[in-house]
Parts: C-alpha cells; structure tokens; sequence
C-alpha cells in the first residue's frame, strides 16, 4: 500500500481535539507520520521533539519508530487504530482512553518553561483572546492562522 498523501505545506492535520478510538490527537498524529513519510511535513514537529506526540506514546508505549513505520506501509486511520490497539503496552478500557483524552485536551503545558513560553504567546495575540488557555487551543488557532485565517 502507499502512505496516504498528506501535505502539510498546504493544509494543517487535524485538530489535537479530534478523536480516532477515543484517543485524542491520534489523527493528527497519523497526518503528522504521513507527513513526514512523505517529507511533505512541512513546519510540524513529529515524535519525540512534539509534546502531544510524546505523551501519546507514553500512555501507549509505542515507539515513535514503530508508529511510523505503521503509517508508511499506507492504510487508512481504522487500520492504524488497530494496530495501536494491538500494540499498546497493556490493555486500556475505554474510561481511561477518554480520561486521557479529556487530560490532554486540557493540558497547559508541563514544564515550567513550556508554561512560560504559552503565556507569553497567549499575551501577544491581537486582539488578546483570553479564550487560548490550553495547548490544543493554540494548536487550533495557530494552525487557522498559518493558512490564511484571521484572529
């Protein structure tokens, strides 16, 4: 099979709030892989340099490695959410995937210096938009406004 065609010069992945399996930022992270299979990554960060990706492969215990190697023998998202399924480093039942999630898509940052940095760029957004209070809320409107949007 050949990698699905995902561009991201020309268009964002999908935001760290949707969900494949209940895992949140797995779609990204699967636009991110192929992306990066296809050296068409653009300016995203994927693996272990990516907070989000990070955390996703420290509540699977899969490898960035292994992920992408997944993602470049091609397939759609439902083939590799099974093969996450398959993989993870114990069973999880779907309370603490959504659990997970839920944290995720709340997460501030986790280092002191990540924190830093966010409040920074959330204080020099104009208008100032006290709405950018999470991670993923600046993943999405950072995403719209590297391709054309307006705040």
């Amino acid at each position: 099979m050949k990698v699905v065609e995902t561009n991201l010069s020309t268009r964002p992945p999908r935001s760290p709030r949707v969900r494949l399996g209940g895992f949140a930022h797995l779609p990204r992270l699967i636009d991110k892989a192929r992306a990066t299979a296809n050296e068409t990554a653009g300016d995203y960060v994927y693996g272990d340099d990516s907070l989000l990706d990070r955390e996703f492969f420290n509540l699977t215990g899969i490898s960035s490695e292994d992920f992408l190697a997944k993602v470049s023998e091609g397939g759609g998202d439902w083939d590799i959410l099974q093969w996450v399924l398959e993989h993870l480093n114990r069973p999880m039942a779907p309370y603490e995937i959504q659990s997970w999630s839920q944290w995720l898509e709340t997460l501030p940052g986790l280092s002191l210096g990540a924190r830093a940095w966010f409040a920074e760029y959330a204080s020099k957004l104009n208008p100032p938009r006290e709405d950018v209070a999470t991670l993923c809320d600046y993943l999405d409107i950072d995403d719209y406004l590297t391709f054309g949007g307006k705040a």
